[in-house]
């Protein structure tokens, strides 16, 4: 049985947020290679898919105990009932905590009173926190927005999730109408965190360890997501930051070079085809691969290569083939 809860977790609190087609068990385990300490989240998974035992979607949330804790199934959906089942699935399967999406602003998601649609629902977002604490013994957490289109009503909507039994909420700095344009507003996310005793994490263009550290303000901790993407050593340094870490005491995984990278990346591609068989395995790897050469000389080359590679044994052949750089 899992001894994990929010409110005990070091603080700041650092998670990879949970983000679809990224965050899969090789994307986690990279992750916590470079900073251990990081709560790493699944993928966002159906409750009616895992109510009816869906292969895929039961597939997605194998985990490593050993190499992903703590670890966290984020679900979503809208029928409390299916909430209840899926939550017993995730429990016994040995997940450490369950958190609820009311956040994503996705045109399929929302379209189907799932996701952020669940903010203009107060009532059905807190009983679907209730139903799901209910059923298991593991902590539930709720990950939501500042709002559908201002930040007017995310102090009792929160509240609300708080009083059905969420033990940690996690808000991304922007409404639903503004998807992921303009700028995260941490405002009123600090404003939240004056109202409320469970731990509040924010979320919202975290970029950088100077990022994460100018933001965290009265927060428990941040939650970094696309920054990751082809960039995981970014958790390294954002750690470190908010720990005060002295930067000598971390050489083992402080990563300064592209040639310091490979080693990491052809790991990455080794966990993915251990998880997933070489072909799948392969054919998701090449996004994360192009990421991975951003910015380098020859990039566009590279990437060319890379978005056609079959084996691990190719990654590793194009990476050493590049100049010292």
């Amino acid at each position: 049985m899992t001894s994990f809860s929010w409110s005990a977790a070091p603080r700041p609190i650092v998670c990879l947020a949970p983000m679809a087609g990224v965050t899969d068990a090789s994307f986690r385990q990279i992750i916590k290679r470079v900073a251990p300490q990081v709560v790493v989240y699944s993928e966002f998974l159906s409750t009616d898919a895992l109510k009816f035992g869906a292969k895929k979607t039961l597939a997605m949330m194998h985990f490593d105990p050993a190499l992903e804790r703590p670890f966290i199934v984020q679900i979503f959906g809208k029928k409390p009932e299916h909430f209840v089942e899926a939550a017993k699935v995730v429990e016994q399967m040995g997940a450490d905590g369950i958190d609820i999406n009311m956040g994503c602003p996705a045109a399929r998601v929302v379209s189907s009173s799932h996701g952020s649609a669940l903010m203009k629902n107060p009532e059905l977002a807190a009983q679907l926190v209730a139903s799901t604490v209910k059923a298991v013994s593991i902590p539930v957490s709720v990950k939501t927005r500042l709002g559908w289109d201002s930040a007017e009503n995310l102090i009792p909507f929160c509240e609300k999730l708080i009083e059905s039994g969420a033990s940690a909420l996690a808000v991304h700095g922007r409404t639903f109408m503004q998807k992921f344009h303009g700028t995260a507003d941490f405002e009123p996310i600090y404003e939240l965190k004056r109202h409320v005793r469970v731990p509040v994490i924010g979320n919202g263009d975290i970029r950088s360890a100077a990022d994460a550290v100018a933001k965290l303000g009265n927060l428990d901790g941040i939650m970094v997501g696309r920054a990751t993407f082809g960039n995981p050593w970014v958790m390294t340094e954002i750690c470190d930051a908010l720990q005060r870490v002295d930067s000598e005491k971390m050489q083992t995984e402080h990563v300064k070079t592209f040639a310091d990278k490979i080693p990491f990346i052809i790991e990455h591609c080794r966990f993915a085809v251990a998880h997933k068989g070489e072909r799948r395995g392969m054919l998701e790897m090449r996004r994360h691969l192009a990421s991975y050469v951003k910015g380098i000389p020859g990039a566009a080359e590279l990437r060319a290569k890379l978005v056609r590679v079959e084996s691990v044994e190719e990654v590793e052949n194009i990476l050493r083939s590049i100049p010292a750089l």
